[in-house]
C-alpha cells in the first residue's frame, strides 16, 4: 500500500496540475464553457486594428474576430498584442486565437498552428507624392527611396529596380524623410502605408503601384488545437467564397488586394 505522506503528495500534484491541463485543453470546449472568445489583435495598426475615439479596439481584424465569436455563440474579448508577444500569449493560454497582421512563416509554424487557407496577405509598396505621377516600379530607378534598415526586401528591390536606398531605423524617420523631400518615395509594408493614407496630412500622397513580394497572413491557434483550426478553416473558406474580405476592405477604406480577389475567384470556381 502507498504510505499516507506519499499519497497526500500525489493528490496535491494531481490537484494542482489538473486545472492547468483543463485551461490548455481543447480550445473549443474551453471557449464555449467560458462563454467568451479571447482574441489577440493589433491596437496600433490602423485600419487593421486600432483604438477609436472612445478607446475601443476596432478595425478590419476585430470585425473578423467578432464573426468568429458570433459563429461560436459567445462574447468577444479583444486583447491588444504586438509582434513580440502575440505567440507567447497564445502558447501561455492567455488568448485563444491570434488575428494580428501575422505572416504565416515556417519559423512561426513551429510555435503555433496556422489556419489554412490564409485570410489575407500583405506586400511591399511605396508611398509617393501624387505630383510624382509614378506608374510602374521601374520608374524608381535612380530615385532616392526611404526605407527601413534591415528589411527583408531591400536586396530584392535594389536588384530589380535599382533605386538609391536611404535606410532609417524607424518608420517615423521614413515618413519624415519623405515629407522633407529627402526621398521621392517611402518603401514599406503596404498595409502600414494604407494606414498613413487614411490620415488627413497625407492627402497629397498615394500608393499607386501594385504590391509585390506578397506574404499571407494567418489565423493562429495553439499547437494541437486541430478541432478549432478546422472550424476556423471552414469559416475562412466561407469568407473567401462570399466576398466577406472585400466587404471589410470597403468598410475600412482599404484598397482592394489582389490576394483577396484571387481567393474569392478560386472558391467561386471550386463551388
Amino acid at each position: 500500500m502507498m504510505n499516507r505522506p506519499l499519497l497526500s503528495l500525489l493528490l496535491l500534484v494531481l490537484g494542482t496540475s489538473a486545472p492547468v491541463a483543463h485551461a490548455l485543453g481543447d480550445a473549443l470546449d474551453t471557449i464555449r464553457a467560458r462563454g467568451t472568445l479571447v482574441v489577440g489583435t493589433k491596437a496600433d495598426y490602423q485600419p487593421f486594428g486600432f483604438r477609436n475615439a472612445e478607446g475601443a479596439i476596432v478595425g478590419f481584424e476585430p470585425d473578423l474576430a467578432q464573426e468568429i465569436a458570433n459563429k461560436l455563440g459567445v462574447k468577444l474579448e479583444l486583447v491588444p498584442v504586438v509582434a513580440t508577444n502575440r505567440l507567447q500569449l497564445l502558447a501561455d493560454g492567455k488568448i485563444d486565437l491570434v488575428i494580428a497582421t501575422m505572416n504565416d512563416t515556417p519559423e512561426r509554424r513551429k510555435l503555433a498552428l496556422f489556419v489554412e487557407p490564409s485570410y489575407y496577405a500583405s506586400g511591399v509598396n511605396v508611398l509617393v507624392p501624387k505630383s510624382l505621377h509614378l506608374h510602374v516600379w521601374q520608374e524608381l530607378q535612380g530615385k532616392k527611396v526611404c526605407t527601413i534598415e534591415g528589411a527583408f526586401y531591400l536586396a530584392e528591390i535594389k536588384s530589380r529596380y535599382d533605386p538609391e536606398m536611404i535606410a532609417s531605423q524607424t518608420t517615423d524617420d521614413i515618413y519624415a524623410g519623405l515629407k522633407a523631400g529627402k526621398c521621392a518615395a517611402a518603401l514599406y509594408d503596404d498595409t502600414a502605408l494604407i494606414g498613413q493614407l487614411q490620415k488627413p496630412e497625407w492627402s497629397d500622397y498615394e500608393m499607386p503601384l501594385r504590391s509585390i513580394l506578397v506574404q499571407p497572413w494567418g489565423l493562429a491557434v495553439r499547437l494541437g488545437e486541430t478541432r478549432f483550426a478546422e472550424l476556423l478553416s471552414q469559416l475562412v473558406k466561407e469568407w473567401h467564397l462570399k466576398g466577406r474580405i472585400q466587404e471589410d476592405e470597403r468598410k475600412w477604406h482599404i484598397p482592394p488586394s489582389a490576394y483577396a480577389e484571387e481567393m474569392h475567384q478560386r472558391f467561386l470556381d471550386e463551388k
